[in-house]
Order: C-alpha cells, then sequence, then structure tokens
C-alpha cells in the first residue's frame, strides 16, 4: 500500500526522512535524532508532507511557506523551481542529490501523474538491504539492524 502523504511537495520521499522515520519508528531513534537536531524529542513528529499540522516539524519549511504564498501545492507548479533562479529548490536538490535523492526527478515523477508508481518505488529503494525495514537517506547504518547501507 502506498502513503499519499510521504509525497514531498518539493519532490522529496517523506519515507526516507530521518524526522519521519524517527517519529514513525522507535523510541530510542526518535531520541538520538532529537538530541542530534538539538531538538525536544517532542518536537521530533511529523506525518509526511501532505500531513503536515501545526505540530509537526515541517511546519515552518521554508519551502512549504513559499508554497503557501504563491497558492502552489507542488514546487513544479512554479516556472522558477527547478532553474537556478530557486534558490531554496536548488540547495534543496543539492543537499539530498548527494545522499541519493534526486527531487528533480522525484518532481518530475509527481508532476507527470506517475505518483503511485513513484512512491512503490521509493519504497523499495529507501530499506535496509540486510533486514527490509525503512530506512533514512541521511543514515550509513541501518537503525533497525545496524546493516551497513551503501554509500552514495
Amino acid at each position: 500500500m502506498v502513503d499519499s502523504a510521504l509525497v514531498g511537495r518539493c519532490g522529496l520521499y517523506c519515507g526516507a526522512c530521518s524526522i519521519y522515520r524517527a517519529y514513525k519508528d522507535d523510541e530510542e531513534y526518535l531520541v538520538r535524532i532529537a538530541r542530534e537536531s538539538n531538538l525536544k524529542p517532542e518536537l521530533i513528529r511529523c506525518n509526511g508532507c501532505s500531513n503536515l499540522s501545526e505540530s509537526c516539524w515541517g511546519h515552518n519549511c521554508p519551502i512549504l511557506n513559499c508554497l503557501k504564498e504563491k497558492n502552489y501545492t507542488f514546487c513544479h507548479q512554479c516556472s522558477s523551481y527547478d532553474s537556478k533562479e530557486c534558490e531554496k529548490y536548488q540547495d534543496l536538490y543539492n543537499e539530498y542529490h548527494e545522499r541519493g535523492e534526486d527531487i528533480r526527478y522525484n518532481m518530475n515523477q509527481i508532476k507527470t501523474g506517475h505518483t503511485k508508481e513513484w512512491l512503490k518505488e521509493m519504497d523499495k529503494s529507501w530499506r535496509c538491504p540486510t533486514c527490509s525495514y525503512p530506512i533514512s537517506v541521511w543514515e550509513n547504518a541501518c537503525h533497525h539492524c545496524g546493516g551497513a547501507l551503501s554509500s552514495v
């Protein structure tokens, strides 16, 4: 089953986000992510970009704020998202591309109506090769089994 709440409005796959994984997976991982992020554990909460509430970590995301200002749902609706004009998007692209997630590819899948297929692809891609549990794009080892994750 695909969870449409995991469709990031910028093209991120929320299922591979460490904040989402920490909130959904286990208390030990949540505490670690909170410590590494200099946040209180109760602030590590997210149900996916499409299900944000005021209590979610991503509620004040600069990209989401930009989308709200422009009355857009996704970055692809903006004429400058895929160019050097949009510094926010370019910075996010660079940051995640280094970790193996291509948000431009992802955004194109969303834009062209291939969201369900893309979500299935992402769910399969962001799993530990050892234990098959979901993993975060930011980890080098699975927080479930400790297995090494391939480096990008």
